[in-house]
């Protein structure tokens, strides 16, 4: 099945840009409390993709979020919007997925953190985790999603 690569996404201004030129790794919607207060809703939606395939195309961005050393999280400097998280170790980049320009066909593959959320926030995702998957866990779910994932 095609991912019709690449993507093209932006912040909410539109003047921090990125482009997207490999498969996703994993769509997923993150239910920490973290999450919540950064998104301002019940969970933030993301992809992982490798950091390979993200590039930032225009615009500049500030770190924001707890300002975390090994997850940076990405605004535009402009609107502030939370575009993406790099999580240092990983060699992965989660970028919010309504920030894509097309994302109506996005739908989250896992739901993580599912302890911690809010108790009528249902999403549909066919894999459930109270915490975050294990490193274990990683490797068999992003061959499974890569195989039954959404696609534009």
């Amino acid at each position: 099945m095609s991912w019709k690569l690449p993507w093209e996404g932006g912040c909410r201004c539109n003047k921090l840009r990125f482009r997207i030129t490999t498969e996703p790794l994993l769509t997923a919607a993150c239910h920490c409390a973290g999450c919540q207060k950064m998104s301002a809703s019940a969970f933030s939606l993301s992809i992982a993709v490798a950091k390979g395939g993200f590039a930032v195309t225009a615009g500049e961005w500030v770190i924001g979020g707890l300002h975390d050393p090994k997850a940076l999280h990405h605004m535009c400097k402009h609107c502030l919007s939370w575009v993406f998280t790099d999580p240092v170790d990983f060699g992965i980049i989660n970028f919010r997925a309504t920030m894509l320009d097309d994302h109506a066909w996005f739908r989250p593959y896992v739901d993580m953190n599912a302890a911690e959320k809010l108790p009528w926030a249902q999403t549909g995702a066919p894999r459930n985790y109270d915490k975050q998957p294990s490193m274990e866990e990683l490797g068999p779910l992003c061959a499974e999603f890569a195989e039954k994932g959404a696609r534009p």
